[in-house]
């Protein structure tokens, strides 16, 4: 029974992440709310490494419904034409792009991850993050502006690292990596649908790494996962894998139509609402907040 009852919270798990990770509306804001309700009977080790590694799930997604865009190789063709007629260039360029955009971020996330989830990772960085990201969309939204790149093999190395530059700020929990980076490619004159699938396939790399540096220090603990433990994440995985795919086939067919201010409205709305929260567990029932969601 027990094991029924934390297989259905990894589903719920699941579907939040696999809509919320590609959505600029804050993962992180939304496993707030989930665990005012949700309290997994497993260890806080494995937690603090379930909250990133689900994430793995939903960059498969990317993986399989962008697979032709980003595998970089040819099929052999059986002519001996050299090593460079192997590869699809304008695909290996773009993933020099996405590298050179995830080095920031890759850089300071491995800096400062102990000391962001030991100063940042709290329900009022994360409620005023999402309301000051909620108001920069609707302001720039509001602003006319024509957008100079409209397809990814048009992306200079320059608007990449500048995306890359946005990027950092989503270390700040709260802040939504998808909506800093969407922000930050139609700052650099990216279209909307260009911003967003450069922020999918900047998810491969950083949550990728992200992941696999939470299972290196569960591991290093001297953790070892349980019977349990294996089921909760495979579930939670599978889930956000088949979220994800219907998340970002809405939001590519949304971008082509609409703005983003109303992804602005909502997020003002959660960040009052987790900021609430937050003032009637400390102020009112007089005990601290759940932390936030990594």
């Amino acid at each position: 029974m027990n094991l029924f009852v934390e297989i259905l919270k990894s589903i719920v798990y699941g579907v939040i992440e696999g809509i919320t990770e590609w959505l600029p509306i804050s993962s992180t804001g939304h496993m707030i709310l989930a665990e005012q309700v949700l309290h997994f009977q497993l260890s806080n080790d494995f937690m603090e490494m379930f909250r990133v590694v689900i994430q793995l799930g939903a960059i498969l997604a990317v993986v399989v419904l962008y697979f032709r865009k980003l595998w970089p190789f040819c099929r052999d063709n059986g002519r001996d034409s050299g090593l460079a007629a192997h590869f699809r260039w304008p695909v290996v360029h773009l993933w020099f792009k996405i590298i050179a955009a995830c080095i920031p971020a890759a850089v300071l996330g491995l800096l400062l991850d102990d000391w962001m989830d030991e100063h940042l990772y709290n329900s009022v960085v994360v409620a005023a993050m999402l309301i000051v990201y909620g108001i920069a969309f609707i302001l720039i939204e509001r602003r006319p502006r024509v957008p100079k790149t409209t397809k990814l093999s048009r992306i200079t190395y320059p608007q990449a690292i500048k995306v890359g530059l946005w990027q950092v700020l989503s270390l700040i929990p709260g802040t939504s990596r998808s909506g800093a980076t969407i922000l930050g490619g139609m700052m650099c004159g990216l279209s909307r649908p260009a911003a967003s699938q450069f922020t999918f396939f900047l998810a491969i790399p950083v949550m990728a790494g992200a992941s696999l540096l939470k299972l290196v220090k569960f591991f290093a603990k001297g953790n070892r996962f349980t019977g349990q433990e294996v089921v909760v994440l495979l579930v939670g995985c599978v889930v956000a894998f088949l979220v994800s795919i219907v998340a970002i086939r809405f939001l590519m067919d949304y971008v082509k139509r609409h703005t983003f201010t109303a992804f602005g409205v909502y997020r003002i709305v959660l960040g009052v609402v987790v900021l609430a929260i937050w003032a009637v567990q400390t102020f009112v029932l007089g005990a601290p907040a759940a932390p936030a969601a990594a």
